[in-house]
């Protein structure tokens, strides 16, 4: 069902300049039964905070994946490879738990990271050594931030009580994660 669906949102979106995400918030808004009176019914009726939410978060998680990979691959410290690894880990088991609970709702997600994150890539790939290292971590540190804020926020507007779950089982990852780069940033700027 999920690939059928990105099949139709690939199809409904050629000839345009759409990324994965902006695609994915498209084919959703059309099936938001809380903010589009001509949306779906039935199993294909959504909710739009929690579709909103999912799409961003997938985003994310897919970003949070590519990018630890090339941490893995260009970092010169092995606390910023180690974090990278732990990036994959992380987010690619949380990325699993929420292409479930999309499928599950009959939300489009992205099935590739947005321009924003594709130019943040570009910009971190064409760095290497301590240059990647400091890059690297100074973004991971700032996107948590956002990320946390982000989930905190989304708390209070979605509808599922799965989407609630996944945010609650997922916000002390994040933190995890925030609380690990920034000592790993504060060990970068002592030396």
């Amino acid at each position: 069902m999920l690939g059928l669906t990105f099949v139709v949102v690939l199809s409904a979106c050629q000839g345009t300049n759409k990324d994965g995400k902006e695609k994915a918030d498209s084919v959703n808004n059309k099936y938001d039964s809380l903010n589009n009176k001509n949306a779906g019914t039935g199993d294909r009726a959504i909710s739009g905070p929690d579709a909103k939410f999912a799409v961003e978060a997938a985003n994310g998680g897919l970003t949070e994946v590519e990018l630890g990979q090339l941490a893995q691959e260009k970092a010169s410290s092995t606390e910023v490879k180690n974090f990278g690894a732990m990036m994959v880990k992380d987010h690619s088991m949380a990325n699993m738990e929420m292409k479930a609970l999309a499928k599950s709702k009959s939300i489009t997600l992205p099935d590739s990271i947005s321009s924003e994150e594709q130019e943040l890539k570009k910009q971190l790939s064409a760095k290497s050594g301590a240059e990647f290292d400091k890059a690297y971590v100074a973004a991971m540190v700032e996107d948590h931030k956002k990320d946390i804020a982000a989930f905190e926020e989304a708390r209070k507007k979605v509808k599922y009580p799965e989407m609630t779950a996944l945010i609650d089982k997922s916000l002390p990852m994040l933190k995890k994660h925030l609380q690990v780069i920034e000592g790993i940033s504060q060990h970068m700027n002592k030396q």
